[in-house]
């Protein structure tokens, strides 16, 4: 199966970036790079939580209206909302306005929290679920893995909602915990540059 295609530069890239045209950029500034911010690894954890059901390019679109409405993932500015936070996002029609997932958000950020008080970071104990390299599958051919399922489990035991683990392997896909770009794609030589000089938190 072939998984790239040539890019508007000649170059080739994941196939699944040429779906929408905003998925573009995204593949190749954000998606597979590794980030050790709190703030966005939950941010792109909630985010993949609102997408289920739905597409990725819907939630895209809505990013910016996300990150204001939920006051740039702040999970400990979150993890302080009342009902009457949940009736404003539920008014918003600028997000995905789904009773369940707002408030797994808030939920969540109250067990982000948690995690940090007994981990130090939400980096360092997400990073400790990387896999190896020669242990991964052929990039794009899987959903979830061995280390998704152990870290949604991980998660669920701590109370978080909407983290199965598909959902969890996109997010580890996103925030470069895993280089799943396709081969041959150009981006996958720089993501994995960036993986190779990134320093992994709590190491």
């Amino acid at each position: 199966m072939n998984t790239t295609l040539l890019g508007p530069d000649g170059h080739p890239r994941c196939r699944w970036c040429a779906a929408a045209p905003e998925f573009l950029h995204y593949h190749d500034s954000e998606w597979g790079f590794p980030v050790d911010d709190d703030f966005r690894l939950f941010e792109k954890l909630c985010l993949e939580g609102f997408q289920s059901g739905l597409s990725w390019r819907t939630i895209l679109a809505k990013r910016d209206n996300f990150r204001s409405a939920f006051h740039r993932f702040d999970f400990n500015r979150i993890a302080r909302y009342s009902e009457k936070d949940i009736e404003r996002l539920l008014a918003d029609p600028g997000i995905v306005r789904h009773r369940g997932k707002i408030e797994a958000v808030i939920n969540n950020a109250r067990r982000a929290r948690e995690l940090v008080q007994d981990h130090g970071s939400l980096a360092a104990f997400f990073w400790s679920f990387e896999p190896e390299e020669d242990g991964l599958a052929t990039p794009q051919t899987v959903s979830q893995s061995a280390h998704s399922v152990a870290l949604s489990k991980a998660l669920k035991k701590q109370g978080w909602q909407f983290v199965g683990p598909t959902t969890v392997y996109a997010f580890m896909q996103a925030m470069g915990l895993i280089n799943d770009h396709a081969d041959g794609c150009v981006v996958r030589v720089r993501a994995a540059a960036a993986r190779q000089a990134f320093r992994r938190p709590g190491r």
